[in-house]
């Protein structure tokens, strides 16, 4: 972990944050329900669709309170880059609203090494679309990805990364980012329009 991190007891979700800050290279499969592999989840209504394998460059800053996590694209996609953000609040990560109509997403620890970034509860929101994420430490720079995509309340296909550590830092881009050397590291966080209705029905009931 960086060498001015915030101490945090071990098997909480800042200790954990702490331990994945920095750059990573992931190598990110597809596969549907029964294992098969999966050579385009955009038919599943995946909320960053396209075909796998691929590859990201992952920059994971946290600074004891703040998280901002931006995935780029680096192979067999076209480049993109997509920034989420949160904040330690009572121990847990609550991430910044994902979109309008949204569910709250929070970042919860299943002790040392181990994070679920799911919705803190079921709703209308969840019903329409959920991905939540378990992540897990394998071994000093290494980790796993898995994630399960829910659309309508039906499972649709999973997707598991396995990451490798580049840098302990996020202070500039990789060599390997399609982005190029200069500018930041982070974009404009993400928001999706996927729950957008959800919203336009609260409106219109409050009218």
């Amino acid at each position: 972990m960086p060498s001015h991190a915030t101490p945090f007891p071990v098997g909480s979700v800042g200790h954990t944050l702490n331990q994945m800050h920095g750059v990573w290279h992931d190598h990110i499969e597809l596969f549907k329900l029964d294992g098969s592999p999966l050579d385009d989840d955009s038919g599943a209504g995946s909320g960053t669709p396209g075909p796998g394998p691929f590859d990201n460059l992952v920059y994971l800053d946290f600074d004891g309170e703040r998280l901002q996590l931006t995935n780029v694209h680096i192979r067999g996609r076209e480049p993109s880059a997509k920034t989420f953000t949160g904040r330690l609040r009572d121990g847990v990560l609550v991430f910044d609203p994902l979109g309008p109509g949204a569910y709250e997403n929070i970042g919860m620890s299943g002790g040392p090494g181990l994070l679920t970034f799911n919705a803190r509860c079921l709703d209308s929101a969840t019903q329409l679309y959920m991905e939540p994420d378990f992540i897990l430490l394998t071994a000093p720079g290494q980790r796993v990805r898995h994630t399960v995509l829910y659309r309508h309340g039906e499972a649709q296909r999973t997707l598991t990364a396995r990451g490798t550590r580049l840098w302990p830092g996020c202070e500039q881009r990789h060599p390997l980012d399609p982005r190029g050397a200069e500018g930041p590291v982070h974009e404009t966080p993400f928001q999706s329009s996927i729950w957008a209705s959800l919203a336009e029905a609260e409106v219109g009931a409050a009218d």
